[in-house]
Order: structure tokens, then C-alpha cells, then sequence
């Protein structure tokens, strides 16, 4: 449908840019952070369960290896940014007054920063022992 009964630009139908202007970047980046997550969930578990009982000390001493919080913080990254696209691709799709939807979009990507934010804040601190 990119005759001249389109409601598309030209410089649209070019980029195939749709409603949300990002195309397909948006598609890939949540397969990349999906990817990510499948490499990373088996050594996040592992750490977990070495995690169980243990008390702040404990913890400390296992997150205070580099490799364990390199891996931790990489999970965080890519599970927060794959959350919010997901949850932003659901607002587009299904949140039609635009002012809601703005709202919608500002609250997603902040509830989103505050948790990898917190996160990695929770990592660096057990990791660094203080």
C-alpha cells in the first residue's frame, strides 16, 4: 500500500518506519537483550543458588569476585532494557489517547532506570564489601 492513497512519506516508506518511528531497531534490540539473558541466566542461577543461606558476608565474599559482579551487572543491564521496550512496545500498541501514552512511556522508562539503577547500586555495593 504505497501508492498514492498512502498516508505514508516517501522518506517513510524508504526507512519502513512505522507509527513509532524506530522501525525494526526496537525488534532487534529486544532479541539482542533476549540473547544476552539466555547466555547469562544459567551463570545468574549458579550464583544465586551459591547466594542461598548465606548472610551479608557471605554474600559479599562470593559478589567481591570481578567475574560474579561483571555477570550480575550485565544480567541487570540487559534485563531492565529488555523490560522496558517490551513494556513500551505494549504501550504503543494498546494505549491510544496520546497524553496517557506519553505518561505511559516517561513512567515505563523510569520505573525501568530506578530498578537497574537500584540494582546495580545493591551489586556494586556487596561486591565492593562496604
Amino acid at each position: 500500500m504505497s501508492g498514492p492513497s498512502s498516508m505514508r512519506t516517501p522518506l517513510a516508506r524508504v526507512r519502513s518506519l512505522g507509527a513509532s518511528h524506530s522501525g525494526t531497531s526496537d525488534f532487534w534490540r529486544q532479541r539482542l537483550t533476549a540473547a544476552a539473558m539466555v547466555l547469562l541466566i544459567v551463570p545468574v542461577i549458579v550464583v544465586v543458588i551459591m547466594l542461598l543461606g548465606r548472610n551479608q558476608a557471605g554474600a559479599a565474599q562470593i559478589l567481591g569476585s570481578l567475574p560474579i559482579a561483571i555477570i550480575l551487572l550485565l544480567f541487570i543491564v540487559a534485563s531492565t532494557w529488555h523490560m522496558k521496550i517490551g513494556m513500551q512496545v505494549v504501550i504503543e500498541d494498546y494505549v491510544h489517547h496520546e497524553k496517557l501514552k506519553l505518561a505511559s512511556i516517561m513512567a515505563n522508562n523510569f520505573f525501568c532506570f530506578a530498578v537497574a539503577t537500584a540494582s546495580i547500586y545493591a551489586i556494586l555495593k556487596l561486591s565492593s564489601g562496604v
